[in-house]
């Protein structure tokens, strides 16, 4: 028997929805994340236990703004770090204000923090260091201590001792890589025991930078080096960022055998030429809201109930339906059949 017209059309019209809605992509944790968003610079980013924490440039008197999150979705804004710089701080870079771009890392017992103090548009900076045994405000012994200075510039210098990343090499040697503008990003050997240079006055290794007329802009900045699949890889940010959404920042990486580099692109370029990799950048133009996205920060999850043993890059971007707000983004990180890392932003 024949079914009615009517009948088929609405069944076909099912089909086709059906379809429609078997085709749409499923959501990214970027669409997902919620909560204490904003104002989030240059993030740090890592697990204790079941929580997630990220650090990021102060604001007003919070230095070192902190959030945390159970699933890596839900992020809710916790106490500064320091409500005052250090005595220090103060004295070897008159004029600064705050504490910026933090990275967090977890050694010999103890959380180290590294942060930068100077002011805006001059390589008179320097990086200190503080530590904590927790990161849980409620558990017995937390309390960030301040180590005091690590490394620090001055107009005699040729880089800017801001933005901090340490790392630990595949022979256990540590590190401190950091540079923005000037002649670009360096890597400095420290001592295991005291995570401050491990000689002080010795110079550092050059990793990435970007030539220009004598005078002219350099952009670079924010490294973080991470180990994966027998190399090292170098995450340098590109371009400008702090102007809202008229931010032109960008997301390169490099791959190199050894931890001081060449630091190389998937094409060869050298990022000491001012080449590799674009890993993250602003939305299609057509699109244009998130702009600017940079100076991202890694999370390998081993274990974590959301992540699983998987790679996240953490990061901030301006958001043009917030009137530029500097915002917290997250995507997880696939390793592609090229050997390549591959962010799902």
């Amino acid at each position: 028997m024949a079914l009615p017209k009517i009948i088929l059309a609405g069944a076909a019209l099912l089909a086709v929805a059906g379809l429609a809605g078997a085709q749409q992509p499923e959501a990214t944790l970027n669409s997902r994340l919620t909560g204490d968003l904003t104002p989030t610079h240059d993030p740090a980013i890592v697990r204790e236990g079941d929580t997630y924490h990220v650090f990021s440039t102060g604001h007003g008197d919070r230095l070192i703004e902190t959030r945390t999150s159970s699933d890596l979705i839900h992020w809710t804004a916790g106490a500064p770090v320091f409500t005052a710089l250090p005595d220090w701080a103060t004295k070897a870079i008159p004029g600064s204000n705050g504490m910026w771009a933090p990275d967090i890392s977890f050694v010999d017992g103890r959380y180290r923090l590294y942060y930068s103090v100077s002011t805006f548009g001059s390589n008179r900076s320097a990086i200190g260091l503080a530590t904590s045994p927790t990161l849980d405000p409620r558990a017995p012994g937390y309390g960030w201590r301040d180590e005091g200075l690590v490394v620090m510039s001055t107009k005699a210098d040729d880089y800017n001792a801001i933005d901090p990343n340490f790392v630990i090499d595949r022979e256990g040697r540590h590190w401190l890589t950091l540079g923005s503008f000037w002649s670009g990003i360096k890597l400095f050997a420290l001592d295991r025991k005291t995570g401050k240079l491990l000689k002080a006055g010795e110079k550092p290794f050059s990793i990435a930078r970007r030539p220009a007329p004598a005078g002219g802009p350099a952009p670079v900045e924010a490294p973080f080096i991470l180990s994966h699949g027998g190399s090292y890889w170098l995450m340098a940010s590109y371009d400008y960022c702090c102007k809202g959404v008229n931010s032109t920042y960008y997301t390169v990486i490099g791959r190199s055998k050894a931890i001081t580099g060449p630091y190389l692109g998937k094409d060869g370029s050298s990022m000491m030429a001012g080449g590799g990799t674009i890993f993250l950048r602003a939305d299609l133009q057509e699109q244009q809201r998130w702009r600017g996205p940079g100076h991202a920060g890694w999370l390998h999850d081993r274990d974590g109930k959301a992540g699983g043993g998987k790679d996240y890059v953490a990061y901030h971007a301006y958001d043009r339906q917030a009137n530029g707000a500097p915002t917290l983004r997250i995507a997880p990180v696939r390793w592609g059949a090229d050997g390549w890392p591959v962010a799902d932003y």
